[in-house]
């Protein structure tokens, strides 16, 4: 059964990966045989995760590259190709979020900039790996996502509609390749304790409703969604896709 979980030999980027979910799943997939690109916009951040990551005896090699840049996206591709020779997992972790409030107010470069990193960037990097996959008719995809593209909400409206989107694209994407035995999932996570999420659960009052209400009385940490990511990487996950698989401690079964 432990094979079903093994990603030795694959080789996996995934963006965002130096703080947070990203980074949790960054080391889980290390942990788990693969060779990791770690990538995010701060090259210093990169290179201090990769070395982490490589002083516990496993493989990371550290891609700096702002995702809201096609050429960075460009050269995180072919610097990967140089270094491993191929690509067999991508998560798509990278977003921002730099409203918060009414999207009736939305500014309209809000909304660009916005819908430029969490969707368009990953239908870039999505159309510039997944053809290899489907060449050796072998690839997994993971979008993070969230619970809020599942529901409305008031003041972060903008940001949701970014998340409902991903997890279209994620169908759109799994419909187009699946013929070529390429996967493409989301993770829906729920409120998790990370900087990106950081006005949400140092504020008493959500953290307070969120510990008295969710089935598991408390928020949740990277690590919790980083196993889901391997999953959807490995063996095990090999026959889901098109799917948003939700990892909220309940949030959603008890509408909050």
């Amino acid at each position: 059964m432990a094979n079903l979980f093994d990603l030795k030999g694959k080789v996996a980027i995934v963006t965002g990966s130096t703080r947070g979910i990203g980074r949790a799943i960054a080391e889980a997939m290390a942990s788990a045989g693969a060779r990791v690109v770690i990538s995010s916009r701060k090259v210093d951040m990169c290179d201090e995760v990769a070395s982490r990551i490589l002083n516990e005896g496993l493989e990371a090699t550290p891609i700096p590259c702002n995702v809201g840049k096609k050429e960075d996206l460009e050269r995180l591709v072919s610097q990967t190709r140089m270094r491993y020779g191929r690509i067999d997992c991508l998560v798509c972790n990278a977003a921002v979020n730099p409203y918060y409030g009414l999207i009736s107010q939305l500014p309209d470069e809000t909304f660009t900039k916005i819908m430029d990193s969490n969707v368009r960037s990953r239908l870039w990097l999505c159309n510039m790996v997944i053809p290899e996959m489907a060449e050796r008719r072998d690839g997994s995809v993971v979008f993070v996502s969230s619970i809020a593209g599942l529901r409305g909400s008031l003041m972060l409206g903008m940001y949701a509609i970014s998340k409902a989107a991903d997890m279209q694209l994620a169908r759109n994407l799994a419909v187009e390749w699946g013929p070529k035995n390429v996967r493409v999932n989301c993770i829906a996570p729920g409120l998790v304790r990370t900087d990106f999420a950081r006005a949400l659960w140092q504020n008493p009052d959500i953290v307070s409703q969120a510990e008295s209400v969710y089935p598991l009385r408390r928020i949740g940490e990277p690590e919790d969604i980083a196993g889901t990511a391997v999953f959807l990487a490995s063996r095990a996950g090999q026959w889901i896709t098109g799917q948003t698989i939700v990892v909220d401690g309940g949030a959603t079964i008890v509408g909050i």
